[in-house]
């Protein structure tokens, strides 16, 4: 049983509940690895910041700048919640979190009026998460195919519409697109930097070293396109050296091989029948499982 702002979630129940995806999914292969979302998830924050309105509405009506590893925690898990939880609960919890950023709106410093559920905005936030997870693990624990991308995002695409979202992408060249068209929005600002310091080693920076977390940030500017990186000007101090780069690999393969029981991936796989650690056996081991295990309901199609 977990909890995401008030709403208990408990991926292992009921048995045989379906999720919003199925256990062969590219979403689930994704979100089922740590470094995959520490590292995107800090990746999409950057994409966010570069638009004045999303970071102002983040900075000013939300408790990242005290703590933003909780609060990056808390956004996983609503990721956790639309992958592995059963609908019904999926369906309830994003309900929730799409009321409580129907109250969120305000004013940048340079007086722009900006709203949460603006939908230019809610496409931004929805695609920089996609990408920066999808590429996190593409980069960083295993090397994906054009295909298996495709997969990813028509899979999230669902789940991003309950959001309110209207363009979900379908392919990086689909963020690339949008990226392109709100890049004259991008601005340096020094909320960034802040950022990135807290990330590291501010308030709530607990559990890795201090090493490791820098590791995972250069990762993180890394993921950003060109033109994103130098208009937030982080410069080459945020480089991501290669011992590091080969460190975080190896972090990312051995994470996606090593199942956490209590974790929301292994408790979905339970409900749904299937072994706690299905999820980080082979592919082929997996495809003999559902075959063996699923019942019909609960079948996916690739």
């Amino acid at each position: 049983m977990d909890s995401y702002l008030g709403w208990k979630v408990d991926f292992a129940n009921p048995p045989g509940a379906t999720a919003m995806v199925g256990p062969d999914s590219m979403q689930w292969r994704v979100f089922k690895n740590p470094i995959a979302l520490g590292v995107g998830g800090v990746a999409a924050v950057l994409l966010e910041f570069a638009d004045a309105r999303i970071r102002s509405g983040v900075w000013d009506h939300s408790i990242y700048k005290v703590d933003p590893i909780g609060r990056s925690q808390r956004t996983g898990m609503a990721a956790m919640v639309g992958v592995y939880a059963p609908k019904e609960a999926a369906t309830r919890v994003i309900q929730g979190v799409t009321n409580m950023h129907a109250r969120v709106q305000g004013k940048t410093p340079n007086g722009e009026h900006y709203k949460a559920l603006d939908v230019e905005l809610l496409n931004w936030v929805s695609a920089t998460a996609g990408y920066g997870f999808l590429n996190a693990y593409d980069r960083f624990v295993s090397p994906l195919s054009e295909e298996e991308k495709r997969r990813f995002y028509a899979e999230g695409a669902p789940i991003a519409k309950l959001y309110g979202v209207q363009t979900a992408l379908g392919s990086d060249d689909d963020f690339m697109a949008m990226m392109d068209k709100l890049a004259p929005r991008f601005e340096p600002h020094p909320i960034v930097g802040e950022f990135l310091k807290i990330v590291q080693s501010g308030p709530g920076a607990i559990g890795l070293p201090i090493s490791i977390r820098k590791m995972m940030t250069k990762a993180s500017v890394s993921l950003l396109p060109p033109i994103v990186r130098e208009r937030l000007e982080l410069g080459r101090e945020h480089d991501l050296d290669a011992f590091s780069g080969t460190v975080l690999r190896a972090m990312g393969a051995l994470a996606d091989r090593v199942a956490i029981k209590d974790a929301p991936p292994a408790q979905a796989s339970l409900r749904l029948g299937l072994p706690a650690d299905f999820l980080y056996r082979s592919r082929d081991a997996q495809a003999r499982l559902l075959a063996q295990w699923a019942p019909p309901s609960v079948r996916y199609c690739r």
